[in-house]
């Protein structure tokens, strides 16, 4: 039987576990997890609507929020509806197609997710630092060109990690001890030489992560060098005021993006079912409270949303 199972193989399928050892509360498991995705649908269309109809927030900023929701839907999205097929109804075959492109969709919207972080820091840069210029420095259409160039670095960086996972053979084990297939997950289950997988998705993502730290920490390192110009506290209130928001949902972000990367590959003491609960609820806690955030630290989107309620 362990020479069966270590038998070199081309599966038609996999099939996604859950939550290793809490298969019995799968049902339990779901509610907040339906709770959360919820909530986050209803609150980032909500964002998307008031910016979409009111022609007063066709800003740059407001175009990178409708952005990084965009994002937030779609990492939730790919994940949620056959996580919920796991819980409900045990339906945990996946094809090895469907799960190298759902793979690929997650790992490519995080990136961009990430790229577009990185744009709003800039936009706040010029915001704080070149306020009488910020009009033509950031105009819509070269916010939608650096969105274009964030997407396309996506595209490129992401695509060879499942490229390269379809030329591996499969152990005859085809059981991802997860509910969405995570790359380094799948990359477990082979029996061939999986180094330049594990190399190549380790160098991508501290890659993306650092590279864009780097340049988000340069961006603040520049704000906060004008801002101490300022001789005014409250002038230094108001500037700071306006990054409060990004800096928020840039903690929620990287944070369990980095305890996620570094766990699945070197934090063989923590318990799957933690590391798996952590990483179903990075990808469904930041959508959910990432508009609460730009809706209270946002002026204009918090008197837009007031104007509204007020007239129901």
């Amino acid at each position: 039987m362990a020479a069966f199972n270590l038998t070199p193989s081309k599966p038609s399928t996999f099939i996604l576990n859950g939550i290793p050892g809490l298969e019995a509360a799968h049902i339990w498991i779901s509610i907040p997890f339906s709770i959360f995705y919820i909530i986050s649908l209803l609150e980032n269309f909500t964002v998307l609507f008031f910016v979409g109809r009111e022609q007063t927030l066709h800003k740059p900023m407001f175009l990178l929020l409708c952005m990084l929701v965009l994002t937030d839907i779609s990492m939730s999205s790919c994940v949620m509806p056959k996580a919920l097929c796991i819980f409900w109804f045990s339906s945990k075959d996946i094809t090895v197609d469907g799960c190298l492109t759902q793979m690929f969709f997650l790992n490519a919207v995080a990136s961009m997710h990430s790229a577009i972080l990185v744009i709003m820091a800039f936009d706040r840069y010029i915001a704080i630092c070149h306020p009488l210029r910020y009009a033509t420095i950031l105009t819509n259409a070269r916010i939608a060109k650096l969105g274009l160039v964030g997407f396309i670095r996506a595209v490129l960086l992401v695509l060879p990690e499942p490229l390269l996972l379809r030329r591996l053979p499969f152990c005859a084990s085809r059981v991802i001890p997860h509910t969405y297939c995570e790359h380094i997950a799948v990359v477990k289950m082979s029996c061939g030489d999986t180094r330049i997988n594990r190399m190549y998705s380790l160098v991508i993502s501290l890659m993306i992560i650092l590279l864009d730290l780097t340049l988000i920490g340069l961006s603040y390192g520049l704000i906060i060098r004008a801002v101490l110009k300022i001789s005014s506290k409250e002038a230094h209130r108001k500037a700071l005021n306006t990054c409060t928001a990004h800096i928020c949902v840039i903690m929620m972000t990287y944070t369990p993006t980095l305890f996620s990367t570094l766990t699945h590959r070197f934090g063989q003491g923590i318990a799957a079912h933690v590391h798996i609960l952590l990483a179903n609820l990075y990808l469904f806690v930041p959508p959910m409270f990432n508009p609460i955030i730009y809706g209270v630290k946002t002026k204009e989107l918090r008197e837009k949303l007031g104007k509204y309620t007020c007239r129901m």
